[in-house]
């Protein structure tokens, strides 16, 4: 049965709903790349160079959560402070479930929580070392925006490309590190204009079908991902257009579609987000002109400001941008729980965005899943009809 925000035309496509596969079924192409000899690397973090790990003959995968009733694992090493996302993740990392499922992990410090969960499993692996865990490796990438840092950066890239070299057993060219970021590039130029049916003058993609879209490319080979998503691209400017509000959105990661099915089924269409799942994950191309390092290093992090690591002033102004750009009428914060650092942005993007005519709503202090929320459904309603 599909959901509110994915359509019957956008399921009448064989190229969606090859993507919606892999979306749904987010072990089918690592299982069948380990049978085939060739390894898995599991990225934690959005910041995970990918074009290293495909340049190498590995599969980039993502880490995702699983909601669970029980999380012994996790109620035994982490506090309560940890949010329940991550939680999950280190649940399935402790528990050996991904040690089954990869060959190695590459954690970037792309959140402090991160980190911290890093520094817990690296700490787990000394005390336990019988337990099955993958093999880390930790970018320690510099956030702010200068020379001396990205100087510093680029020296990180070079130890990252060492250990997908041992990691991967061959050595790593600047050769097909360029041919990796090619086609790393050429698939994010498909998805920038999917991303255009979303906020065009016409609305032709629901936030839910971008997000199945978009994160599809996290479970399978990227050249396959490349050609669906032309496919769908093509096929959804035929697609009815949506008429709902147009909303963007901000905060927790959505690792699936049920909030924003949520949302468009109280008559908006979400055109944007900002999270690490969805726009933000083809902002930038790699420059291939700059070599592997310095291209890595700049793709990676010169993107589109995270809501995870920046000032609140960088995230005033990213907001403003994106919300003109996506034509956005109304911006929808939405924070889990253990994540209200990012709802500190909010009464200063508020002001900002309330004088430029945009409306918003703050949602805070959310239980994970989503569904977890008793009348969430009906909240985002009210929301909505204030919108209008």
């Amino acid at each position: 049965m599909s959901s509110m925000g994915i359509r019957k035309c956008a399921l009448s496509s064989s190229a969606f709903r090859k993507l919606k596969e892999y979306y749904d079924n987010r072990e089918a192409a690592s299982e069948k790349w380990r049978m085939q000899g060739r390894k898995v690397v599991g990225e934690l973090g959005a910041d995970v160079p990918d074009e290293y790990i495909i340049a190498a003959g590995m599969l980039p995968v993502r880490i995702y959560a699983a909601p669970k009733e029980c999380l012994p694992e996790a109620e035994r090493f982490l506090e309560y402070a940890f949010d329940p996302m991550m939680r999950a993740k280190f649940e399935k990392i402790a528990d050996g479930t991904y040690a089954r499922e990869i060959d190695a992990l590459a954690v970037s410090n792309s959140t402090d929580v991160i980190i911290r969960l890093y520094l817990y499993l690296r700490e787990l692996h000394r005390v336990e070392p019988e337990r099955p865990l993958p093999e880390m490796a930790f970018i320690d990438w510099l956030f702010t925006r200068n020379r001396l840092h990205q100087e510093r950066n680029e020296f990180i890239m070079q130890k990252f490309m060492k250990t997908i070299e041992k990691w991967s057993g061959s050595p790593l060219s600047e050769k097909a590190v360029e041919t990796a970021a090619k086609l790393c590039n050429r698939d994010r130029e498909a998805l920038r204009r999917m991303g255009r049916l979303r906020h065009g003058g016409e609305v032709h993609i629901s936030g839910s079908e971008a997000l199945v879209i978009i994160g599809s490319a996290f479970f399978m080979e990227r050249e396959e991902h490349l050609k669906l998503v032309e496919e769908v691209v093509k096929e959804a400017e035929e697609w009815p257009s949506l008429d709902g509000i147009r909303v963007f959105y901000t905060g927790s990661v959505q690792e699936d579609t049920e909030l924003y099915d949520m949302v468009e089924n109280c008559g908006c269409v979400i055109v944007g987000e900002d999270h690490d799942w969805g726009d933000r994950f083809y902002d930038r191309d790699f420059m291939t002109e700059y070599g592997a390092v310095r291209g890595a290093a700049d793709c990676y992090m010169m993107r589109e400001f995270s809501s995870k690591k920046a000032f609140v002033s960088q995230r005033v102004e990213a907001i403003n941008r994106q919300a003109d750009r996506t034509g956005a009428q109304a911006v929808f914060f939405y924070n889990n729980i253990y994540e209200e650092a990012a709802s500190w942005d909010y009464p200063e993007q508020k002001k900002s965005l309330e004088a430029r005519g945009i409306k918003t709503a703050c949602f805070a202090k959310m239980q994970w899943p989503c569904g977890k929320n008793e009348e969430l459904e009906e909240r985002i309603r009210e929301a909505a009809e204030k919108w209008k």
